[in-house]
């Protein structure tokens, strides 16, 4: 869902031509508070900031950029720019953010396959001291094998997560 704030009567046929393009369906909102309003009741993908709206309410355009969450926002000037070159800016924002988010994950699942090998490399070495204890019982020795079995399967796991 697509929410674009403007107070430009043009833009409102402008809306119908996004909503074709992107085949998501879109809100509109003239003011910065019939904005804010929406962004409470609704989750966006993304939002359409008509500059005009940004020079006439700037303290109100900076609380709906607080209020967006996740949804990518997209500042064009309906006065001047074509469908097209909405179209596009929309579609450019969209796929800058879809990059920054893969990346992001990236490095998360990267920091944590790091973390889990310390503790899994800790975990086979009390394993491994544990199983040469003297005198172990042989129910505890073959439950130890079993979880050094398992840390090893994680950190193979973890080297190769494909």
């Amino acid at each position: 869902m697509l929410l674009v704030i403007t107070p430009s009567a043009k833009a409102l046929g402008s809306v119908q031509a996004i909503q074709q393009i992107t085949l998501e369906e879109t809100h509109v909102a003239a003011t910065s508070s019939q904005a804010l309003a929406r962004l409470r009741a609704q989750e966006y993908v993304a939002v359409l900031i008509d500059q005009a709206c940004m020079e006439t309410e700037p303290v109100e355009s900076d609380m709906v950029l607080e209020h967006i969450g996740t949804a990518v926002p997209a500042h064009v000037n309906f006065a001047i720019n074509g469908m097209d070159r909405v179209a596009h800016e929309l579609r450019a924002n969209l796929l800058r953010n879809e990059r920054q988010i893969l990346l992001v994950r990236q490095e998360v699942q990267q920091a944590l396959r790091n973390e889990l090998k310390g503790t899994i490399t800790a975990l086979l070495l009390s394993c491994e001291m544990a199983l040469k204890v003297p005198d172990l019982q042989s129910e505890a020795k073959n439950r130890m094998r079993s979880v050094h079995e398992l840390a090893r399967e994680i950190r193979l796991k973890l080297e190769d997560p494909v």
